[in-house]
């Protein structure tokens, strides 16, 4: 039985400081990670890397991360990534906005480990319980065009 491949993390933050945290955060796990520097480069390595899951900053240069947010779930090609917003801004319309760009969740700063390290399992395991979901009702969509 084939090894299933790492989950893949990016990290999109314009503080290297907060990258280098998270990254720190996410060592005990298995997964690989990459990191954006901006709202275009998170656009760019989303497409490149294609990342299981991105912790995404609100406050970026070039895009917001809710401007990101918006165009990868609007993208066919993006659309599945999970996104966890990680963000400074906490007020309730700051919540929404988040939810309306298309967010999975979000996470306040500063950032706890054990809060970030558990939505991230969390999250990384709805994903690929969602991929094998796809991949069964493609299976299934397949024997019955063969019938």
């Amino acid at each position: 039985m084939p090894t299933k491949p790492r989950d893949r993390v990016l990290i999109a933050d314009d503080n290297e400081a907060n990258v280098e945290l998270l990254e720190a955060y996410l060592g005990d796990m298995d997964v690989e990670v990459a990191v954006a520097v901006d709202g275009l480069d998170t656009l760019e390595k989303a497409a490149s890397f294609q990342p299981d899951l991105i912790l995404l900053d609100v406050m970026m240069p070039k895009l917001s991360g809710f401007e990101v947010c918006q165009k990868l779930k609007s993208n066919p090609a993006t659309k599945g990534v999970m996104i966890l917003m990680v963000t400074a801004l906490n007020e309730h319309g700051d919540m929404e906005r988040a939810v309306d760009a298309g967010t999975d969740d979000f996470l306040s700063k500063p950032v706890d480990k054990t809060s970030l390290v558990k939505r991230v399992e969390n999250m990384l395991k709805l994903r690929n319980v969602t991929d094998e979901l796809e991949r069964l009702r493609r299976y299934i969509e397949q024997m019955e065009a063969e019938r």
